[in-house]
């Protein structure tokens, strides 16, 4: 489980691929702080620590992505030196500063629009219709792993105004419209929707 804070922005080192797995080489100052079999979000999508790279103080991990996570992810698109938010799981006991993020991304979206407001960033996401996946005004939004309140919403787009610090600390201020981002919808409302959807039954 984690929280939609990103502690730091990780490059690709390498990508691998082995049958329909595509094997995932990180490198990240939080490397030395991770463990084996350790779960990590990756603009989002909760992937396990399988090798940790570099010696007694590590400055690189490896995970793996199955089919499956290639498909419904941006991941399968990922390139050499591109830049990825990291959040580690959530201690318990720890104060919750986002909100439940679960690290299974529902699917993926399309930045529509980018809008620097004098101080924050607009950005508008649109995204496939579904009624399980639905957004509220000031509800909350994980894009590529990252916490946000929602500004405006429609069945098929959101918008996200998006502070200064997140941006600069971030891989958003690399962002550009057509970019496509990971999302997870909150888990809350995705429970509330598919019970109303039982009661219509």
């Amino acid at each position: 489980m984690f929280t939609g804070i990103i502690e730091n922005v990780g490059h690709i080192a390498s990508l691998e691929r082995e049958g329909s797995n595509l094997h995932i080489t990180v490198e990240s100052t939080l490397a030395p702080e991770l463990k084996i079999d350790q779960s990590v979000a990756h603009d989002g999508c909760c992937l396990t620590v399988v090798e940790l790279i570099g010696g007694e103080r590590p400055t690189a991990y490896r995970v793996t992505a199955i089919a499956e996570t290639l498909a419904k992810t941006t991941l399968g698109s990922w390139t050499l030196g591109q830049a990825v938010n990291i959040e580690r799981c959530t201690v318990s006991g720890a104060r919750l500063d986002g909100h439940v993020v679960q690290g299974h991304v529902d699917g993926m979206g399309v930045v529509a629009a980018l809008e620097d407001q004098d101080g924050s960033w607009k950005v508008q996401i649109d995204h496939p219709r579904s009624d399980d996946h639905v957004t509220v005004p000031k509800g909350s939004i994980a894009v590529d792993g990252t916490s946000l309140t929602v500004v405006d919403s429609s069945p098929t787009s959101f918008s996200v105004a998006i502070i200064p610090y997140t941006w600069e600390h971030t891989r958003f201020h690399r962002l550009k419209v057509g970019d496509s981002v990971n999302l997870e919808f909150d888990i809350l409302g995705k429970y509330i929707a598919r019970l109303l959807a039982q009661r219509e039954r």
